[in-house]
């Protein structure tokens, strides 16, 4: 029988409770097929309705296979190569609302994986299957950390100082990086720290003076919309007195820390120039401007580190260079402090809006929101409590929830069914903030849950827009204090902003909060147009819901994981997701580094280029 790996604080074999048994048969009964290489015995270990996510343990990729037809077309492509074995249950199980909850432990050839496992009846209907670490080239921490220092006498020792200067020194020139990572925000941070412990020589590039310019650089007002528990970095949690809502240049400075900590290689004042890809070599050509000096790399890797979004969306309205006054987009806004007795008008309505217009407000301009469709709002507190609490919280730590657990058990809910674990969430907001909403309506406010009220998150995934997470300004709108207006824009006059029903704002400053392309815009900006065309968008589901057309992808489109462009990688999301997807991709990275057989099942098709 599969045994219940044990901890001393865990049940004795003697305590095994029935829950327990229901999923240890489970275990015996799918690592017997899988060792057979009976792909069909495996799916039928399945419910007819069943979904099995992967993260890099069985697919070399990270995908969703849905149904038992799925389930078995993968294993018999890759169990000859994988070779599944020794599965495990590492603590108790769960049982409630008919579902029973257990978290596995697994082997590949290659990996040691974490799982987890949703039961009803006899048959899995949900399916969990992460790599965790490759064998052979464990991170060097914990029982493995280094030594550090050589006791005795050695001839011509060099300081921990000395060897970093020399690293940095080399790496670029004589040595060239393995990754090349574009962009030193919080995602190419993170996946700096991941390639460092896995000993892939990596390098980070930014335009910033600094780490953490990126929100140092940006309005006084700006603060962490989600809680400190949810956006911790890899290895170093954030301290336990830090607020809930860190502060832009408190966040800049620990980015800036974390680097130096982490001992990451990072070149500031660093512009990605052009990059191309010789497929006979096997590698990038990649041209850089680093403090004025032209400087050519050839990495064998290289990762669009540049967040969730592309290049900025500005618009071409009609008038744009006749207008008078300043314009920018969202991305450059410096502050409102010097509009105070400006009128502002503000393009947009979902996050970087309200904050801008707040922070105009709070300087005392007279602005104005320009609202174009419906928006998502949340309020903090409320999506702190319903939404995160169970997982990212002081209560979820006090139940042993550890950041990696929750960051886990969110990773096991299929995208498919999302949507209805989210639902019951915004219903009980809804009804618990109804004056709130009332407030804002009444104000003319056009609100909206989603296509089918599964409110932020969803948003979030299937978009990457139309929502909100109040911190102050939906209040500045109730009351009026941030005016209103409705429409598409028509043009922009010398002095104000023209809506298509004749509306005039008059104007000293416009803010184009338009949003940003797909990150695929990069890929184009820097390497071609045909590139980005055969790698496709990124983002999004393909929920054919709106701005998320289908086909249904069950991923969220080239994140994290193989694109159609060999060697060429995106990274981004929020801290959460930063955090978190860093360790697949730099599994994948490190796997290929050491050439470890890496057999992609399931490599997305493109559906939507440009």
């Amino acid at each position: 029988m599969t045994a219940l790996a044990r901890s001393p604080d865990q049940l004795s074999p003697a305590q095994i409770s029935p829950t327990d048994e229901r999923v240890l048969a489970w275990l015996d009964r799918f690592e017997g097929a899988l060792a057979a290489r009976d792909a069909g015995a495996a799916a039928a270990c399945f419910a007819p309705t069943c979904f099995w996510r992967d993260l890099v343990a069985f697919t070399w990729n990270i995908t969703t296979l849905e149904g038992r037809d799925a389930v078995r077309a993968m294993l018999d492509a890759q169990l000859d190569a994988i070779r599944p074995r020794h599965w495990t249950l590492e603590e108790p199980a769960a049982e409630a609302d008919g579902v029973t909850e257990a978290w596995i432990a697994f082997e590949t050839e290659h990996a040691r994986g974490r799982g987890h496992l949703r039961l009803k009846g006899d048959g899995a209907w949900t399916l969990l299957t992460a790599s965790r670490e490759l064998k052979g080239f464990e991170e060097k921490a914990g029982p493995r950390r280094i030594k550090g220092v050589h006791h005795g006498v050695e001839e011509g020792r060099r300081t921990w100082a000395e060897r970093r200067a020399a690293e940095e020194a080399e790496l670029g020139r004589s040595v060239q990086p393995y990754a090349l990572v574009i962009g030193g925000g919080q995602g190419g941070i993170a996946l700096g720290a991941r390639l460092k412990r896995l000993g892939v020589p990596a390098l980070i590039v930014d335009k910033h003076d600094r780490p953490g310019d990126q929100w140092r650089k940006r309005y006084k007002s700006l603060h962490l919309h989600d809680p400190v528990w949810y956006d911790h970095l890899p290895y170093l949690p954030f301290p336990d007195h830090w607020p809930v809502f860190a502060p832009k240049d408190q966040i800049g400075d620990w980015l800036e820390m974390y680097t130096k900590v982490m001992e990451l290689n990072y070149w500031p004042r660093t512009e990605c120039r052009s990059a191309r890809y010789d497929e006979a070599a096997g590698e990038w050509t990649v041209e850089l401007l680093r403090d004025g000096e032209a400087l050519t790399l050839h990495p064998k890797q290289f990762v669009l580190a540049t967040g969730m979004s592309g290049v900025a969306n500005m618009p071409d309205y009609p008038g744009m260079d006749a207008f008078k006054g300043d314009s920018h987009h969202s991305s450059r806004h410096p502050g409102g402090e010097a509009y105070r007795g400006k009128r502002a008008v503000v393009i947009g309505s979902n996050n970087s809006a309200h904050d801008i217009c707040a922070d105009f407000h709070e300087s005392g301009a007279d602005v104005t929101m320009v609202q174009r469709t419906s928006t998502h709002v949340a309020r903090s507190e409320s999506l702190m409590e319903l939404g995160l609490a169970g997982l990212y919280s002081e209560d979820a730590l006090a139940k042993n929830i550890s950041t990696d657990k929750a960051d886990m058990t969110f990773a096991s809910i299929p995208y498919r069914i999302m949507h209805e674990f989210q639902i019951p969430i915004y219903e009980a907001m809804r009804e618990r903030d109804r004056d709130f909403y009332d407030r804002l309506e009444k104000a003319g406010f056009l609100l909206d849950f989603g296509d089918d009220g599964s409110g932020l998150f969803m948003k979030y995934l299937r978009r990457g827009s139309g929502y909100y997470i109040d911190v102050g300004a939906s209040e500045l709108i109730a009351d009026g204090k941030i005016k209103l207006a409705h429409g598409r824009v028509k043009e922009i006059a010398e002095d104000a902003v023209v809506l298509e029903d004749g509306t005039r704002l008059p104007a000293d400053v416009i803010v184009y909060a338009t949003g940003y392309g797909s990150m695929n815009g990069w890929a184009a900006k820097l390497i071609s147009q045909e590139v980005a065309d055969r790698v496709g968008k990124c983002w999004g589901l393909g929920s054919d819901t709106t701005k998320d057309p289908g086909p249904w992808e069950g991923e969220l489109r080239n994140m994290w994981k193989p694109t159609r462009q060999e060697a060429l990688w995106f990274h981004g999301g929020n801290l959460h997701q930063s955090r978190h997807y860093s360790l697949y991709l730099a599994l994948q990275l490190k796997a290929r580094m050491e050439g470890i057989p890496t057999p992609v099942y399931g490599l997305a098709e493109t559906h939507h280029a440009g």
